[in-house]
């Protein structure tokens, strides 16, 4: 598998032009835009924007759905494949070297962006007016790159990065909203599954569901999961998790004559302190003390 360190070789294996900074590059698509077609690793962050009407793109095990013009976003070392892609309209690639982030906010704001994590029929689909501010915010990119770089450039390329990222970020929660019709309403099927997996059993043999679990069930990324989970609902993936657990809990100390140890491992708590502080932050007394009142 091929693994580009530097945008220089990315750029002359891919017959790109050479690019103005050894740690930064863009590269505007002219209806194709392929990458060797064959699997492939970076040390860069990848922004890509393309309505594609035939090829693939696959990051690591899953094919992005890209039904309309979408963007897309790898993190580095990430496997990424992109076969015979051809598209229908313009579209671009911007890579950032992680090194040229060392020392910018940026630096550590662009790991708190889920969307890099994203992977199955997760990409960005545009709206027209949202089209437009993605290409107005890459063109300016366009101009610091290809003008006389100077001390300012790399400030105002990664602002305009930055910009980019969130309405990236604001886009998508639009993208939740307009979308459920097509995936479904996300916390039923979660709570399908984890009704699944304890009808199962799995609670004894496998433990607490993990987020990556649950998301692997449904078939989209933990990341993803969540965040559909708190624009649907408000809170988090693992906050359902807790509560579905709980509410089991309650549930088993009204009808099951076994002790407060014995449901929580039963649930799959290896802890019983953990179970039990997540049992008061939740329900606002102890199990223990639950028990009683229902006894008394």
């Amino acid at each position: 598998m091929k693994h580009y360190k530097n945008l220089a070789e990315l750029h002359r294996e891919n017959a790109f032009p050479p690019p103005e900074n050894p740690l930064f590059s863009i590269y505007k698509c002219d209806h194709m835009c392929s990458m060797g077609d064959r699997e492939f690793t970076s040390d860069f962050y990848m922004i890509g924007f393309k309505k594609i009407i035939a090829g693939q793109i696959l990051y690591g095990r899953t094919k992005y759905d890209h039904e309309s013009g979408s963007m897309m976003f790898f993190k580095p070392h990430q496997v990424i494949e992109m076969k015979n892609l051809e598209m229908d309209e313009d579209g671009f690639l911007i890579f950032i070297h992680e090194d040229f982030l060392n020392g910018h906010m940026l630096h550590d704001t662009i790991k708190k962006y889920h969307y890099f994590d994203y992977e199955t029929n997760e990409a960005l689909h545009l709206s027209p007016s949202e089209e437009s501010t993605v290409w107005e915010l890459y063109h300016k990119i366009e101009t610091e790159c290809h003008n006389n770089q100077d001390e300012y450039s790399r400030e105002l390329i990664l602002a305009n990065v930055d910009t980019l990222l969130k309405y990236s970020q604001r886009f998508y929660k639009r993208q939740f909203l307009n979308r459920t019709e097509i995936s479904g309403k996300t916390v039923t099927r979660f709570n399908e599954e984890i009704n699944k997996y304890v009808a199962n059993g799995l609670l004894a043999t496998k433990g607490l569901p993990s987020v990556h679990d649950m998301a692997a069930r449904l078939n989209i990324s933990a990341g993803y999961l969540t965040d559909v989970l708190k624009q649907e609902s408000g809170k988090t993936a693992l906050e359902h998790i807790h509560i579905y657990l709980i509410s089991e809990a309650k549930n088993r100390l009204i009808g099951e004559n076994r002790s407060v140890s014995e449901i929580a491992y039963a649930l799959g708590f290896e802890n019983l302190s953990y179970f039990s502080r997540l049992f008061k932050k939740e329900v606002g007394i102890s199990p223990n003390t639950f028990k009683k009142q229902l006894l008394n």
